[in-house]
C-alpha cells in the first residue's frame, strides 16, 4: 500500500545559555568578565532521497527534534552549536507547517516542495545562542553580573503529502482497464481483476524506447468517480498524485455495457472524469491528453473503427484517439511510440503561487532552495511588535511575540539582568508607550504572563 501522507511534529533546538564567569587566574587580580557564548540549535532539514518511494517510514515516528546547543562556558569558550536533524522524504514531497499561533516565527502558512536528489529545504530553525557576561562589559559595567539564555527553536506540526513525479497519468472510471494497460505498456504488475476499485493505491510503471534512449514514467491513478473531486470513492485521495503528470491518458471502456458497469454510457463517464479532474485543479483541465478505447477485443473491429472516428469528432484535432486491447495487444506499441513522442524531454516550471517558504522548478531542480521573508503591514500594534494595556489600577500588560522573547531572554529576578531589560525596553519604546497610559514607578507590568516591577528611568 502505498502511503502518500504523513503529519510530524519537528523542532528545531534551543540556543545554549551564555555564561557569566569571571577570570580566575594567580597574579591576575580582577581579571574581568570572560563568560563564553551558547551555541546556536540545530536545525531540522528536509533531504530528497531518489531511493524512498513513498512516507511508509513516518508511521513509525512523528516526533523529530534536533539537538540544542552547547552552553557557554569561562575562558570564554563558545558552546557547540546543536546537531541538525535531517528527514529523507522520497521526490515529490510537499510539506506543509500547521502552526497554532500564525506567528512570523511560526511554521503556519510556510510550504515547501523536494523534486529532486539532494535538495534540502529547512523546515524548523534552530534558537540562537545567549551572549556571555564578558558581551555586556562596557567602560561604565565592567563586571557585568548576567548573561543571556538561549532562545527556543522553531516548533509546529508539519503535514507531507506526496505527489508522484509521473510523465503521463492514467484517469478513468474504475474497472476501465488501466491496470491492464499499465501492464501491457511497462513492466508494471498491478493487481488486475473484474471488479472496481481493485486498485487501491497508485502505481508506477516506465515505459522505454525500443532503443532504451529514453523513459517515461507512467502512473495509474486509481479511484476516480463522479463526486471524486469532493470526496467521493477513492479519488479524493489521490487526485493529487496527477498534478505533476505533463499528459492524461483518458482510459475509456468502449463497451461498458458488456463489462458490467453501472453507468453504460461512456460519453458520460468521461465527462464525469474531465469534470471532476478540472474540479480538482484548473490546471489539470488544461493538461494535453490522449483518449484511449480500452477493450476493443469485446467489439467488432467495424464498431472499433466507429467509436474512434466518433470521439475525434468530439474532442477536435488537439486531442488523439487510439483504440487498444490489453487481452490482444492491440494498439498497445502505437500508444506507447505515440507517448513517447509527443510528451515533451523536459518539464514545464510549475504554476509559481507560493505562498510563504522555499519552493524550486523541476527546470531548475539543481538550484539550492531559498528562504523568502514576507513582510505584512501591522496589524493593531501598528507595526512597532508590541501592544500596551491598561489592566486596572496600577496594572499594565505588553504583548508581543518580540517583546515576550527579549523578556525570555534574561532572568528577571537577577538585579543587574533586569536594569538592563528596562533599558532594552526602554530604547525600543515599551516604556514610553507605558508612560502614555499612565504608568508611574511601583506599577506593576505583565509580559508574557510574568509580572514584575519596572524603573521608567532606568538606561542601558
Amino acid at each position: 500500500m502505498l502511503h502518500d501522507r504523513a503529519r510530524i511534529h519537528v523542532r528545531g533546538g534551543a540556543g545554549g545559555d551564555g555564561c557569566m564567569s569571571f577570570r580566575r587566574e594567580a597574579k591576575v587580580p580582577r581579571g574581568g568578565p570572560d563568560g563564553g557564548d551558547g551555541g546556536r540549535g540545530g536545525e531540522v532539514v528536509l533531504v530528497c532521497d531518489s531511493s524512498l518511494r513513498d512516507l511508509h517510514s513516518f508511521r513509525r515516528r512523528a516526533q523529530y527534534h534536533a539537538g540544542r546547543g552547547g552552553h557557554g562556558q569561562g575562558a570564554l569558550k563558545h558552546g557547540a552549536d546543536g546537531e541538525t536533524l535531517t528527514i529523507r522524504v522520497p521526490p515529490g514531497t510537499e510539506a506543509r507547517g500547521e502552526g497554532d499561533s500564525g506567528d512570523a516565527d511560526d511554521l503556519h502558512g510556510r510550504r515547501w516542495e523536494l523534486l529532486a536528489h539532494g535538495q534540502r529545504a529547512t523546515i524548523a530553525r534552530g534558537g540562537s545562542g545567549g551572549r556571555g557576561n564578558k558581551r555586556f562589559a562596557t567602560s561604565t559595567r565592567q563586571a557585568p553580573r548576567f548573561a543571556e539564555r538561549g532562545l527556543p527553536g522553531e516548533e509546529g506540526w508539519i503535514e507531507l503529502q506526496l505527489r508522484l513525479l509521473a510523465d503521463v497519468g492514467l484517469v478513468g472510471m474504475p474497472n476501465a482497464g488501466k491496470s491492464s494497460l499499465l501492464s501491457r505498456l511497462t513492466r508494471a504488475a498491478p493487481k488486475i481483476a473484474g471488479y472496481p476499485f481493485t486498485t487501491l493505491s497508485p502505481v508506477l510503471g516506465v515505459l522505454e524506447d525500443e532503443l532504451e534512449r529514453r523513459q517515461l514514467v507512467v502512473a495509474d491513478i486509481p479511484g476516480l468517480i463522479q463526486g471524486a473531486s469532493e470526496g467521493a470513492g477513492l479519488g479524493h485521495d489521490f487526485l493529487a498524485h496527477v498534478e505533476r503528470t505533463r499528459l492524461l491518458v483518458h482510459v475509456l471502456d468502449i463497451a461498458p455495457e458488456l463489462s458490467g458497469s453501472e453507468d453504460a454510457d461512456a460519453v458520460a463517464n468521461h465527462a464525469a472524469i474531465e469534470h471532476e479532474l478540472a474540479a480538482h485543479d484548473e490546471r489539470l483541465a488544461r493538461l494535453p491528453r490522449v483518449l484511449v478505447l480500452s477493450k476493443v477485443d469485446l467489439v467488432t473491429p467495424e464498431r472499433a473503427r466507429q467509436a474512434v472516428t466518433e470521439w475525434e469528432g468530439r474532442l477536435g484535432p488537439d486531442v488523439p484517439v487510439l483504440s487498444t486491447s490489453s487481452a490482444t495487444r492491440e494498439g498497445v506499441r502505437e500508444l506507447g511510440e505515440l507517448l513517447l513522442r509527443i510528451v515533451p524531454d523536459t518539464a514545464p516550471a510549475p504554476d509559481g503561487d507560493t505562498d510563504v517558504g522555499p519552493s524550486a522548478s523541476t527546470s531548475t531542480v539543481a538550484d539550492e532552495l531559498a528562504e523568502h521573508m514576507v513582510f505584512r503591514p501591522g496589524g493593531r500594534d501598528g507595526g512597532r511588535g508590541y501592544v500596551v494595556e491598561r489592566l486596572g489600577p496600577g496594572s499594565f500588560a505588553v504583548d508581543g511575540r518580540g517583546v515576550e522573547r527579549l523578556l525570555s531572554r534574561y532572568d528577571i529576578d537577577n538585579e543587574d539582568a533586569l536594569a538592563y531589560l528596562e533599558g532594552l525596553l526602554r530604547k525600543i519604546g515599551v516604556l514610553d508607550a507605558l508612560e502614555r497610559e499612565g504608568f508611574v514607578a511601583g506599577d506593576e507590568v505583565r509580559i508574557a504572563g510574568v509580572a514584575f516591577e519596572l524603573d521608567p528611568t532606568a538606561s542601558s
